[in-house]
């Protein structure tokens, strides 16, 4: 199998999305792939119990991407071999009265994982610089002072949201939180074939919404603004992957390589030592057990 080297997909300079491609060949049968992927996540998993035993960092795992990207299906099958108590998904969907009664970043900062644990937040905070820049009129509801039109969203205005947004991603990542962000990238032409399967396949039609097909219809601004949220935000401390994403196996074994080759360069991240009393009196310990 080709080797992943992860670099190869994070964002260190200005991208153009149309470049890339949404494609990666493994040159592997697409089983030999899934059991790669196995034996990636079971690593993962161990992992994830030392990051959980350390209790010094916490991860944060940020998916984007295109409607029907694979972002679920990604999520249950890397982090199948986790232990519960030690990741916690969370989903966002349009913001509630009360999310809306706080600033935008409010939701996704008390979702944040705890140190020890990890995080995916499947769509993300980048969501205020997406959805609402193509339709800037859901930023009305969020009653900001000063923003009393749609005409009062300027550049000034977007500007400022990004700079919030790394601020938000530096104060986290200085305490503690190692944040990892995936654009799922997606052909339309993938997209249009994996609508088409909703419908087609009555299981699958639940799925399907209406609004898909009129989110479509802004597919090249949605890019635009994919690719200048990746530009402006992709930082060493919390880098952009772009992942491509038209073979699901193929994109969920790059996700799951990367995260644990980069997780493992944290060579502090380590199994804590039983004090020196404690691992003195191991044996005295293991004699009153048998004993009683």
């Amino acid at each position: 199998m080709k080797k992943i080297n992860h670099r190869d997909f994070m964002v260190s300079n200005t991208i153009k999305l149309s470049k890339i491609p949404t494609t990666f060949d493994l040159n592997e049968s697409e089983k030999k792939i899934e059991a790669a992927l196995e034996e990636t996540r079971e690593k993962l998993g161990k992992l994830q119990d030392t990051l959980y035993a350390h209790g010094k960092y916490a991860v944060l795992v940020c998916l984007q991407g295109m409607d029907t990207a694979g972002k679920d299906s990604l999520i249950r099958e890397v982090f199948k071999d986790f232990n519960t108590r030690g990741i916690i998904v969370h989903s966002f969907k349009v913001p509630t009265a009360l999310e809306l009664g706080h600033d935008y970043l409010w939701r996704h900062y008390i979702a944040l994982p705890q140190r020890g644990k990890f995080g995916v937040f499947n769509r993300t905070h980048y969501e205020n610089v997406l959805v609402t820049r193509v339709h800037p009129e859901y930023i009305m509801g969020e009653n900001i002072p000063h923003i009393n039109t749609v005409e009062d969203i300027n550049d000034a205005f977007w500007e400022q949201r990004f700079e919030q947004i790394r601020n938000f991603e530096k104060h986290i990542a200085e305490n503690g939180t190692l944040i990892y962000k995936f654009y799922l990238h997606l052909s339309k032409e993938e997209q249009k074939n994996r609508l088409l399967r909703r419908l087609e396949k009555k299981e699958k039609n639940w799925k399907f919404s209406a609004g898909d097909l009129k989110e479509r219809k802004l597919w090249d601004q949605y890019q635009d603004c994919y690719q200048d949220a990746i530009n402006r935000t992709s930082l060493p401390h919390a880098p952009w992957y772009v992942i491509p994403a038209d073979n699901k196996p193929v994109a969920r074994y790059i996700v799951a390589k990367t995260l644990y080759t980069t997780l493992k360069e944290y060579d502090d991240i380590q199994e804590p030592e039983l004090d020196n009393k404690t691992k003195a009196n191991l044996d005295l310990y293991k004699q009153e057990l048998e004993n009683e």
